[in-house]
């Protein structure tokens, strides 16, 4: 047998955690073995990469999940997305790149609320069990990844234009000074603190109580707009999902505001299509995958926070089928992929975390969260060690928009974790980020596994494309080279990037064997990817 360098498969008859860093998933798999569920797992998991991952989520980001919940035998999806601050004052943008950085590009801060009531709703650990490892780590350091380092360092240069904010965020961040390295111990003795006033007080100590009002005063003293009474008003929402049958599973996800029914409709589409007659990797089945990737998206600009009525509309067979033909008839495809407007091609400026948890008893969970931007909107509240999110860069700026930013309205995000069930039992969670990626990431990785029987690390693992507006996809350079050199002759503006680009997402996700229990972890070699089995 030769060896291959990729991951090994992870498994277990018991639980199962993937994350995007090996510290956030032990976090995660304390939690089952000391007599935690998965909904302790992943709070554990969301707070510890808050410490690890600090450029990519945090307590001060915006998330959302999708569960199985074991006990209620059913699927529900909980949105800690607030809505848009009360007094932005959108009249005055003219152009998406106002709400890069800065005090104004920051949302209402949602994670904490989510995984509070993720625990409260469904876990059996205390919230100072659950943040235990993210205080420890956070206090003792870490040793810095390669990617996380090169995260930080890539960073200074985009924030150090911000004059406002820069020396506060390299202060929390660089120690002052101007890079780290890897291998580096990696301390914040203020984030260890505020988790653990946040153990002592609750969520109150962020909505309405001492944080809150830190992050407001702060804000408002470098000409931000949040106010209180949009921080006291969080409330996570308990919704039903969003669902399509694809392959004989039922795909769920979170319903609009959230756009994920851009990844159901994809699905729905290519479910017309019989892949397995079609060679892996070869230039019909990536052709087919991303003609359809880009229609859906197409729909999705157009209709974007749809009602129920019109989403129902969306996805029906009438609909599906036009979708379906336009795949077929061979003509190229072009249009938007991001927003209702022309975008700029940034993926420097998609930096999410999405991560996945099973137990043994069926509760299964994928949550994706983010801070927007790499390091949000770049602001560090002094004393917290709590950097804010710019998630008002997901919205539209332009009213004739569909996701204009009108104060106190639904933010409408790309966020897409689903969890699948077939014949009523969980299957599956998959999660990724990457911005707009996400829906065309998560389609992907679906394809490899459903249609092509491959494992959850193999399918994780397998070659990917993102695509951009216009006709522009990039594939990575391990795509075979006569499927890219056929993409091109079929129309699409091909760039191809390096073998591993996390520009494709970075996937992490668990199967399940519905007649045995039997789990098996994905997690993406493009992040610091890591699963654990208990």
């Amino acid at each position: 047998m030769s060896m291959t360098g990729k991951r090994p498969m992870i498994g277990s008859v018991h639980g199962m955690v993937a994350c995007a860093h090996p510290l956030a998933a032990e976090a995660g798999a304390a939690m089952l073995r000391t007599g935690g569920n998965a909904f302790d797992a992943i709070a554990a998991i969301a707070s510890a990469l808050n410490v690890v991952e600090p450029f990519m989520s945090g307590l001060a980001g915006m998330g959302m999940a999708t569960c199985h919940i074991a006990k209620e035998k059913r699927i529900r999806c909980l949105s800690f997305v607030p809505p848009v601050p009360e007094k932005l004052p959108v009249e005055r943008l003219r152009d998406r790149e106002d709400l890069a950085r800065g005090p104004l590009a920051c949302g209402t801060p949602g994670n904490l609320a989510g995984w509070c009531e993720l625990v409260k709703a469904h876990g059996r650990k205390s919230l100072a069990e659950v943040f235990a490892p993210a205080i420890a780590i956070a206090r003792d350091g870490f040793l810095l990844t390669a990617f996380g380092s090169y995260s930080f360092n890539a960073s200074t240069p985009e924030i150090e234009p911000y004059k406002n904010i820069f020396e506060g965020w390299r202060k929390n961040y660089l120690g002052g000074g101007r890079e780290v390295s890897q291998g580096q111990l990696f301390k914040q003795p203020d984030l260890a603190r505020s988790y653990e006033a946040i153990v002592a007080e609750g969520p109150h100590h962020l909505y309405g109580g001492a944080l809150g009002k830190a992050i407001v005063k702060h804000l408002g003293s470098i000409g931000g707009t949040l106010t209180e009474k949009d921080i006291e008003g969080v409330k996570p929402e308990w919704l039903d999902p969003i669902a399509v049958t694809y392959r004989g599973l039922s795909v769920h996800s979170v319903p609009p505001p959230a756009e994920s029914f851009q990844y159901l409709l994809t699905l729905a589409v290519l479910d017309g299509f019989d892949f397995k007659k079609l060679e892996r990797n070869g230039i019909d089945h990536i052709d087919t995958v991303f003609r359809a990737i880009r229609l859906a998206a197409g729909v999705r600009i157009e209709r974007n926070r749809p009602s129920p009525e019109e989403l129902k509309e969306i996805l029906s067979s009438a609909e599906i089928e036009k979708l379906r033909a336009r795949v077929k008839d061979g003509k190229p495809v072009e249009g938007l992929t991001e927003q209702w407007v022309p975008t700029r091609p940034n993926p420097n400026k998609e930096h999410t975390t999405s991560f996945s948890t099973a137990d043994a008893e069926g509760n299964v969970i994928c949550l994706t969260q983010s801070l927007g931007n790499k390091f949000g909107c770049g602001v560090v509240v002094p004393g917290t060690g709590v950097c804010l999110n710019n998630f008002l860069y997901w919205g539209e700026v332009h009213p004739q928009g569909k996701a204009y930013l009108k104060p106190g309205s639904p933010l409408p995000l790309c966020l897409a974790p689903s969890v699948s069930t077939r014949d009523g039992k969980p299957v599956l969670a998959l999660g990724t980020p990457g911005s707009y990626g996400i829906s065309q990431t998560q389609t992907q990785v679906m394809v490899q596994h459903a249609d092509y029987g491959l494992l959850m690390q193999d399918a994780v693992e397998e070659p990917r494309g993102r695509l951009w507006d216009g006709k522009k996809v990039q594939v990575e350079s391990r795509m075979p080279a006569s499927t890219v050199e056929g993409l091109r002759k079929r129309g699409h503006d091909v760039e191809v990037t390096d073998p591993w680009t996390w520009v494709v997402g970075g996937m992490h996700g668990i199967s399940i064997d519905p007649k045995t229990g039997a789990k098996i972890g994905g997690c993406d070699p493009r992040r610091d990817g890591y699963c654990i089995g208990t």
